[in-house]
């Protein structure tokens, strides 16, 4: 019973500190350039009105002191912060509580292949999430890639965003683009259909969705969320279902970046 006693006190003594510890972390401030390149970099960022960025600014702070953002043969600056941190917060903006479950970013002079090398063959990777032992909670972007989604305003790619929609999507246990812990029940059978679809469409040259999204549903998810947040006038004019169903998933209209759902 004694010991019992002693672990139990151990365990509340360790989740005090660790609130305690949060707390800290996040009264520190936001560094006092960020909001400056937030303005310069996100589009997204731009769209909102002064009360909203504030809430962003906020949102960012505390991804930044949770999660590591580290170069392999790179370096990293604030820009290169303020972009993997949009590039999470973005997705989950409509959302009033949300952790994805990293400790980790780390960012890549350039493409890379399944085993994380930048040398050798199949070097065509842009953005993965560790799967299992020590890179279970890491993320690996390439950071030409992450730049590249965020200065490019026309076109409906975004890396970062693509992989933070991965783990959006891992969070009910499953990778497979049915987000279920985001969408009433009745809208799940709906959703499959619409993505099997769309996926006839894009193999019959048919859409002008990134072919990739074929792949399976999971990367079809990705990819037209990349397309909502980056091109969202043009996706709720040319595929306005799709839209439509992704509006509901993430619980905002990029289009009207203040309204929340």
């Amino acid at each position: 019973m004694i010991f019992l006693v002693s672990v139990l006190a151990l365990i509340a003594g360790w989740l005090g500190w660790r609130y305690w510890q949060r707390k800290v972390r996040y009264a520190q401030p936001l560094p006092v350039m960020y909001p400056r390149l937030l303005q310069e970099h996100v589009a997204y960022y731009q769209s909102l009105s002064d009360d909203r960025k504030r809430l962003f600014e906020e949102r960012v702070n505390r991804f930044l002191h949770d999660v590591r953002i580290e170069g392999v043969e790179t370096t990293v600056d604030d820009v290169d912060k303020v972009l993997v941190a949009s590039s999470a917060i973005i997705p989950i903006f409509g959302f009033d509580d949300w952790y994805y479950p990293l400790t980790n970013v780390l960012l890549y002079e350039g493409s890379f292949n399944k085993d994380y090398q930048t040398t050798g063959e199949g070097r065509n990777i842009l953005g993965m999430v560790g799967e299992g032992g020590a890179l279970q909670s890491t993320m690996v972007l390439s950071k030409p890639a992450l730049h590249e989604g965020f200065a490019n305003d026309t076109s409906k790619g975004n890396t970062g965003i693509h992989e933070f929609v991965h783990l959006l999507d891992k969070a009910d246990g499953a990778t497979d683009g049915l987000p279920e812990h985001l969408m009433v029940h009745d809208h799940i059978k709906p959703w499959l259909q619409l993505i099997h679809q769309t996926i006839r469409e894009i193999k019959a040259n048919q859409s002008d969705i990134n072919p990739y999204g074929i792949t399976n549903e999971a990367e079809f998810f990705a990819v037209v969320s990349e397309y909502f947040f980056k091109r969202p006038d043009l996706l709720q004019e040319k595929h306005p279902e799709l839209f439509a169903r992704l509006e509901e998933i993430f619980r905002q209209n990029p289009i009207k970046a203040d309204r929340e759902l």
